[in-house]
């Protein structure tokens, strides 16, 4: 079960767009965040990217990095053709004092009539042609909202990121002062999780993103694996489902998010479990005896956890469990259960 709150109350709803702005800054200082997107390297522009009359023509959105290459209307179906090296910079000037060059104009929106997107983009120039040796050239490479990027006239394809969400569009320079804004329909998700109702701790709860909803067919791989908990990830608008693992043992939920472009999305996924100490002891209220080794398992006989030493923790979902303790070659077990957030230590008594 997902609870979104806002002010504490349980609501499902976004957060303004002024946050995203403020958010979108933090972005890009955040390590934590950043892993996911900041740098991952950009698509390599097509080995036959057609011209564009000027001005081009809409932003081309590409969907999230995938195990299999994308299609994308205009351009060949694949964009991990060979190795890109960088070229060395022109040196920053002025239009006014470089006769025959041009000026670059870059800009970016959430969407079309959304405000403008005023921090954590990445803009990547390549060349639109290979060299000689068949590599396509990194031109220049920019991290501000609106940068004026000087070029010599020619073809050109722009590469543009903001989390995971990009586009590319191939351009021609000419002598006057080329403009050209994006679309980037992303959108901010923040999760974190609880249990009854206390917060669960960053480290003891990771989270996957899927797109699409649980409910539909097919395999699909995690478009981001172990965020964690109070992260931003700046993903497309659209639909997903959050897988979420609170410890490594059984208590998962799944949940079905929608992100809006220039939104934040707080989810806040709820588990039915607690945290469990088990024992080994000779007698009651006694000394936990080490070298032991552990299985919990349902009623019915299902492994769900194996654990080595004397006071292994294990988060479980609300239930009924049995234990079995190993120790010098003597086997010991007892039932028991588990209540939605009641943390607590289950002594077996080596009898």
């Amino acid at each position: 079960m997902t609870i979104l709150r806002h002010h504490g109350r349980p609501v499902r709803r976004v957060a303004r767009l002024a946050w995203l702005f403020a958010l979108s800054c933090l972005v890009v200082t955040q390590p934590a965040a950043a892993q996911f997107f900041s740098d991952n390297p950009p698509p390599v522009p097509p080995n036959n990217v057609p011209e564009a009359p000027t001005p081009s023509g809409p932003a081309i959105s590409l969907a999230p990095p995938s195990p299999g290459p994308a299609s994308t209307p205009g351009l060949p179906a694949t964009l991990t053709q060979p190795p890109v090296t960088t070229a060395p910079p022109p040196t920053p000037t002025t239009q006014a004092n470089l006769p025959g060059q041009s000026v670059l104009a870059l800009s970016a929106r959430f969407g079309k009539d959304l405000p403008v997107v005023n921090a954590g983009i990445i803009w990547r120039v390549y060349s639109d042609k290979p060299d000689a040796n068949g590599v396509f050239q990194l031109v220049r490479e920019d991290r501000s909202a609106t940068p004026n990027i000087v070029l010599a006239p020619g073809g050109y394809v722009i590469h543009a990121s903001l989390g995971l969400v990009s586009a590319v569009r191939p351009v021609t320079l000419r002598q006057e002062t080329l403009r050209e804004s994006f679309e980037l329909p992303a959108g901010g998700l923040r999760i974190e999780g609880k249990v009854g109702s206390s917060k669960i701790p960053q480290g003891q709860i990771t989270f996957s993103l899927y797109k699409g909803s649980q409910f539909e067919v097919g395999e699909r791989a995690p478009i981001a694996q172990n965020v964690a908990a109070g992260d931003v990830l700046l993903v497309p608008e659209g639909v997903y489902y959050i897988i979420s693992n609170y410890g490594d043992a059984n208590s998962v939920v799944r949940s079905d998010i929608r992100v809006q472009a220039g939104k934040l999305t707080d989810v806040t996924v709820t588990h039915r479990a607690a945290v469990i100490t088990l024992k080994l002891v000779s007698d009651k209220g006694g000394e936990a005896l080490a070298n032991t080794a552990w299985s919990v398992i349902t009623p019915a006989g299902d492994v769900i956890k194996e654990y080595n030493g004397a006071f292994p923790r294990v988060v479980l979902s609300e239930g009924e469990y049995r234990v079995i303790a190993k120790n010098e070659g003597k086997v010991f077990e007892r039932p028991f259960n588990v209540s939605n957030g009641v943390d607590g230590e289950i002594e077996v008594i080596a009898r």
